[in-house]
């Protein structure tokens, strides 16, 4: 909350309404500058800094700092949080570290089996379990059920395959494929997926008859290459959400000519379409943005079971007041002497245009970002934090903040030149 400033609504809106009242911010490089051009620029900037923000609002901000709860991996199962914290007397705490009683000691324990071939598991194309698909669940009372093709076994002994952990029952009837017509969609679903399955297992096979005839030393080499580069891969995978798809199809257009032309060149049937849509729905993002501000300062937008914070009221005051000063105080008070350095001594071409020496003051003391109260909700976390911390910045702090952010901006900007 206090990392990621408003880089869209409020900034633009501003901007646009100094660059129409407040005189002085023509550049002077700019031959016949004029305010419309002042704004445009003005927009320029704050697209430029959005994007940046969008980026690592989506990634590290909402994988990482605002992650659900599901995200921490919980190995002991709360007990030694709970023995720090005094939950537990001593006898019971050591009872509850003792390993000698546990359930794995004693045997009762579910059982999952799968077959795997593990000769294939350090090279290159490892070979994929025959079995995948299979999934053989012992229940608690000794009935084995098998999964893979649809059918439900019986016991051992004959019996009724009940006792099914976890609804195992009621997921083996969701893969049932229903009769006539509404069975369809899901037997075309399976002969693609059987499809794909051969074609992958083709091209494995052919790589690792490939790769099988590569010297022993460049097997290794290419073994620790592909490890690397599918991690790598798969936590860029992970990361990727709604927002940063559009952020990566965005830049696809920007960067190929021909994509620019297809989209933005006028009498298209895409650029009378498909652009002309984003455009209008572009026009009403900001109204739109302020109408979600006030559904969120109202907590409307909050669960019923969640209208109160989960936090300890204290916690949450706490964080709601170190939020407020990390974002709106803290910044301001170590980027306006850098930047008033920067535009005077700095030889930069850009710092001399004061349009942007504004949009940097606005961006440095902004109240949080209006989407962080999405990935709140989405994640389910901080929601009775995020919405006080909404309600103060944009109902208590924003009028001394912007002014006093308009003017060192306008003081920098007077001393620069």
């Amino acid at each position: 909350m206090a990392v990621f400033g408003n880089s869209n609504s409020l900034p633009i809106s501003l901007v646009i309404s100094l660059s129409k009242t407040l005189s002085g911010l023509h550049w002077d490089k700019v031959p016949g500058d004029n305010d419309n051009e002042v704004g445009a620029r003005g927009i320029l900037y704050l697209l430029i800094f959005q994007q940046l923000g969008q980026l690592v609002r989506w990634t590290w901000g909402f994988n990482v700092l605002l992650a659900p709860a599901s995200a921490y991996n919980d190995e002991d199962a709360g007990k030694n949080s709970a023995i720090e914290t005094g939950e537990y007397s001593e006898d019971e705490a050591h009872r509850l570290l003792d390993d000698s009683h546990s359930d794995y000691e004693s045997g009762n324990v579910t059982s999952y089996a799968t077959s795997a071939d593990s000769s294939d598991s350090d090279s290159l194309f490892g070979r994929e379990d025959a079995q995948a698909q299979a999934d053989f669940i012992t229940p608690t009372n000794g009935n084995v059920v098998v999964k893979g093709n649809g059918a439900i076994h019986g016991s051992a002994n004959g019996g009724p395959a009940n006792g099914y952990p976890n609804g195992a029952l009621e997921s083996l009837r969701k893969n049932e494929i229903p009769k006539g017509v509404k069975g369809w969609p899901k037997k075309t679903k399976l002969a693609i997926q059987r499809s794909a399955k051969r074609v992958s297992e083709c091209v494995a096979r052919v790589g690792r008859s490939a790769f099988q005839s590569l010297p022993a030393g460049l097997q290794r080499g290419l073994s620790k290459v592909f490890s690397v580069l599918s991690k790598f891969l798969k936590g860029v995978w992970e990361f990727m959400n709604p927002p940063l798809w559009a952020m990566l199809a965005a830049i696809l257009v920007a960067s190929v000519p021909s994509l620019q032309h297809l989209f933005f060149a006028p009498g298209t049937f895409v650029s009378n379409s498909v652009t002309r849509a984003v455009s209008q729905s572009g026009q009403v993002a900001v109204p739109l943005i302020l109408v979600v501000l006030g559904a969120n300062l109202a907590r409307n937008t909050l669960p019923k079971e969640d209208q109160h914070s989960m936090e300890d009221p204290k916690v949450e005051k706490k964080l709601v007041i170190a939020s407020l000063v990390s974002r709106m105080l803290i910044p301001t008070l170590l980027m306006a002497p850098m930047l008033a350095l920067t535009a005077k001594y700095v030889p930069v071409s850009i710092l001399d245009d004061p349009i942007f020496i504004i949009v940097c003051f606005l961006l440095s003391g902004a109240p949080s970002a209006l989407q962080l109260a999405q990935i709140c909700q989405i994640n389910n976390v901080y929601m009775g934090a995020m919405s006080k911390i909404l309600f103060q910045s944009y109902v208590v702090w924003i009028l001394p903040s912007t002014l006093l952010l308009v003017m060192l901006a306008l003081e920098t900007v007077e001393w620069a030149q």
